[in-house]
């Protein structure tokens, strides 16, 4: 087994970062500044940035945040939301950020992804996908369906293909998160983890739902995921990084120390 990644997520709403469930129920929980210094210095892996609202609301990500971020952290760093053209892309990376991360708008333009690619390489640019269930429809052969606006707008998209074909243009990484299982900390889809994992040739991160250890084992082991994002975890449960990821190498998964 490939050595595995553990991620803090910071979702951002009015300059602070917020946790909720199923995308609803936010309640603020600290500083962005202050918390990613701390979960850096507790051991992550990585760090990613989502201005949760920016693309809702028709407006740029909030450069400045990302820019006092970037100065308190020495990891790789993805920021995500509002990031609409390859000059917005720009600015984040010349922000201090490694990758930037596409959801809403990249359904609503899928050139974006490919332009991003060839102007800053793959490697810098990942899909941010919203999986929402839907067994039993036809339309959705995975049984997820893409939504975006922070959960609010279905696309008619299935999940996995709108993974293979985002592969095709050009990302190097897929960010995955179950709306379903999002923020109740009864473990990540596994299934629609699996499936995705197994379809694209790409780097998957598991996202939506760990409460535990286990669930994160779970994440990698039976998801088959590369990487595992956790929130909760961190932000209200105050399990640091280096403390999940030793209890990960006593059950077999290998993580960086």
């Amino acid at each position: 087994m490939l050595m595995k990644r553990l991620i803090v997520c910071l979702d951002i709403r009015g300059g602070k970062v917020t946790k909720g469930a199923r995308f609803v129920g936010n309640v603020e929980v600290g500083d962005p500044v202050e918390l990613a210094a701390r979960y850096y210095r507790e051991g992550a892996d990585e760090l990613v940035f989502y201005d949760i609202t920016a693309s809702a609301e028709k407006r740029p990500i909030d450069i400045e945040a990302v820019r006092r971020v970037a100065r308190e952290i020495f990891i790789p760093y993805t920021v995500g939301g509002g990031i609409g053209s390859v000059e917005d892309m720009r600015a984040a990376l010349l922000a201090g950020a490694d990758k930037v991360s596409l959801n809403s708008l990249a359904v609503r333009n899928p050139e974006l992804l490919a332009e991003g690619a060839r102007e800053f390489g793959g490697q810098c640019v990942i899909l941010g996908l919203d999986s929402k269930r839907r067994h039993g429809d036809a339309r959705f052969p995975s049984g997820c369906e893409v939504v975006i606006h922070g959960g609010r707008t279905p696309t008619g998209l299935d999940v996995v293909e709108w993974a293979r074909r985002a592969v095709e243009l050009g990302v190097g990484e897929i960010c995955l998160n179950s709306i379903d299982a999002d923020g109740v900390k009864e473990g990540y889809d596994l299934d629609i983890t699996r499936k995705v994992s197994e379809a694209v040739a790409v780097p998957v991160i598991a996202s939506g739902g760990a409460g535990n250890v286990g669930h994160v084992r779970d994440a990698y082991v039976l998801g088959r995921a590369d990487a595992a994002l956790i929130a909760s975890m961190a932000h209200l449960d105050g399990d640091s990084c280096r403390k999940i990821k030793a209890e990960l190498r006593e059950m077999g998964v290998p993580t960086r120390k």
